[in-house]
């Protein structure tokens, strides 16, 4: 698979140039390198795009349910055949590690082994009615076009998150991926598609920015749900849009998830658990632990055995099998993290770890001292960089936990499970798991944040659900008697 076979628009089932004026370089972000360039889509391209795919959902809707399943099979067939091909684009081209490319994949693979599905699971009702001799009916039926906008970080997953179950429930799709990441988040999916047999039209990516499109891809009159990935601030603004323009929003959004170690925790396992959160795709996953809150009484062995594990990992070239923490996106992202880092020194935090930024690298940072009224505490801290504070009592972890606008994933850490399950229920959070890491997502569970972490929940039913409605068609066998 080479990667500029990938470097076009896909609209209406054709590989073309955008009608912009403008162009795209894709940059590796780990040596600079221009690994392929775009004539970016514009207005047009997106209009384009949104009429094809609802003119091929009318052919999508003739294709006979097996067929489909059959189809979204064989889209997961084609990666198997191109795993090493797609694990060195995400190398490439997001500086992912060759771990975090396997994983990724395996995560691509199974949600669309669940999309797959659902062509099988559309079903309908027939409930009674008030009325002698009528009967009502529900039928499940595709919401007809979805938008999906997808983010830099796990572009491959988070888009076919969003993509593929719309397709299995029935609908055409348009995805426009960010702008770093173009072909992870976007052309590659539509290969994989286009080789898998879906009928053309039914899936478009455009390769655009904002500058170039405005609003035009959730404004646009077809799409009926806008699916987006991203950051809280610019979630809010097209959950406002979509709601303005009557279209239902579903919105993952950003984190400052809490990992919570216990008295009674197994301290050598939560180290692990703890660096797997934090450090995985240097720290650039929404659901990765910014936060982590440690029982005084193990609080300085903990720092001790942390320190020496982060200490460790091996920072660098994203094609080393041992590297565990490649470049972060950019190094406006870079700079932030410096900005953020040094913010709280000033305010009062310490590194009891410090590592060096150059460029695109940035080695891990550990801080404690860190007070709740810092503004590091309130922030997500999108890169390696992580605070630890101690606790005295579940009551304040808790309330450590829940002093933030976000509520996305956490984790708790302890010997006595049932504690941890009750602790868990009292923490403002979508997702929360006991004993495990904050970075986890399976396709058949309920995925979603509550308060500015997002709206609506993916996976299994609740795709389903969300890219789907239900209409009523009500029967009347008899003829119905009028009081005029």
């Amino acid at each position: 698979m080479n990667i500029q076979s990938l470097s076009k628009q896909y609209i209406d089932g054709i590989w073309r140039d955008g009608q912009s004026e403008s162009r795209l370089s894709d940059i590796n972000p780990y040596n600079g390198e221009v690994l392929a360039a775009f004539t970016m889509a514009n207005v047009d391209d997106v209009d384009l795009s949104y009429k094809a795919a609802l003119k091929a959902k009318e052919d999508w809707d003739k294709v006979n349910p097996y067929q489909k399943r059959d189809i979204l099979e064989k889209a997961v067939s084609y990666i198997d055949d191109n795993e090493e091909d797609i694990a060195n684009i995400i190398m490439d081209e997001l500086g992912g590690t060759r771990l975090k490319a396997a994983f990724e994949i395996g995560l691509v693979k199974n949600m669309i082994k669940e999309a797959a599905t659902f062509p099988l699971r559309i079903e309908g009702k027939i409930l009674p009615s008030i009325e002698d001799g009528k009967e009502n009916r529900l039928y499940r039926t595709p919401v007809g076009v979805v938008g999906v906008i997808s983010p830099f970080n796990f572009p491959f997953f988070l888009s076919v998150k969003s993509v593929a179950p719309a397709l299995g429930a029935g609908n055409g799709v348009v995805l426009k991926p960010h702008e770093e990441t173009p072909i992870t988040g976007g052309t590659l999916i539509a290969k994989i598609f286009e080789e898998a047999g879906i009928p053309k039209g039914l899936l478009n990516v455009v390769v655009t920015d904002i500058d170039e499109i405005g609003d035009a891809f959730v404004e646009h009159p077809i799409p009926r749900v806008i699916s987006f990935t991203g950051s809280t601030k610019v979630g809010s603004h097209i959950g406002q849009l979509a709601v303005k323009n009557f279209k239902k929003p579903l919105l993952e959004l950003g984190g400052n998830s809490a990992f919570i170690i216990l008295d009674d925790a197994d301290i050598d396992y939560a180290v692990n658990a703890a660096t797997f959160s934090r450090f995985t795709h240097q720290g650039q996953i929404c659901m990765s632990a910014n936060r982590i809150f440690v029982h005084k009484r193990i609080y300085e062995e903990f720092i001790e055995k942390y320190k020496a594990k982060v200490a460790s990992l091996k920072v660098g070239d994203p094609r080393d099998p041992e590297t565990v923490i490649g470049p972060v996106m950019n190094e406006r992202q870079a700079v932030n993290l410096q900005l953020q880092i040094n913010r709280g020194l000033e305010q009062g935090a310490k590194a009891v770890l410090k590592g060096n930024i150059s460029g695109t690298i940035v080695e891990p940072t550990i801080l404690t001292d860190v007070t709740p009224d810092m503004q590091i505490a309130q922030e997500e801290l999108f890169g390696p960089v992580v605070y630890v504070v101690p606790f005295e009592s579940e009551e304040e972890a808790i309330l450590l936990a829940n002093d933030t606008e976000y509520g996305l994933s956490e984790a708790i850490h302890t010997g006595d499970l049932n504690r941890g399950v009750e602790m868990a229920k009292k923490i403002h959070t979508g997702m929360i798991h006991v004993n495990d890491i904050t970075i986890n997502d399976e396709p058949i569970v309920a995925f979603g944040g509550v308060k500015q972490s997002g709206l609506g929940r993916l996976n299994g039913e609740w795709s389903l659900e969300e890219f789907t409605t239900l209409k009523w068609i009500s029967v009347n066998y008899d003829q119905r008697s009028f009081p005029y």
